[in-house]
């Protein structure tokens, strides 16, 4: 019966080897690319990459080529079915169309995670990120 269990480590990579995919990271950054290859901490390697910005319907995108992700960093990750990307109703525009947006919602996002951190911190006790106690 242990062909029932979930096969829940990297080695679950295994499948989405040389198709595309979004990777969605800590940092709220949004790849789309190839994987290329990993290791058992999940580090990624993905080329023809492009880093995408969306707001509303639209997006921008920057090339990145060959880009290597820290398996720590990566937030979700999912492969791109190539029959239904085209259906997708964005706009491409200009990427720099898009970046005062971009960095609008970057400060709004840090200020609430600065209130939700405080609030953490002095209601329920946990630690600050990087700080004291938050150590393994």
């Amino acid at each position: 019966m242990d062909f029932l269990i979930p096969f829940t480590t990297s080695g679950s990579l295994v499948d989405c080897v040389d198709k595309k995919l979004l990777v969605v990271l800590r940092d709220g950054r949004k790849l789309h690319g190839v994987l290329r290859s990993y290791d058992q901490f999940a580090n990624l390697v993905l080329e023809d990459t492009v880093e995408r910005v969306y707001h509303g319907s639209a997006y921008g995108q920057t090339r990145h080529g060959v880009f290597l992700i820290r398996g720590e960093n990566v937030v979700l990750l999912g492969e791109v079915d190539l029959d239904l990307e085209d259906d997708v109703p964005l706009q491409q525009v200009n990427l720099e169309q898009l970046l005062p947006f971009y960095h609008q919602e970057n400060e709004e996002r840090k200020v609430r995670e600065a209130h939700k951190a405080k609030v953490l911190y002095d209601q329920k006790g946990f630690s600050k990120e990087g700080g004291e106690g938050d150590g393994y």
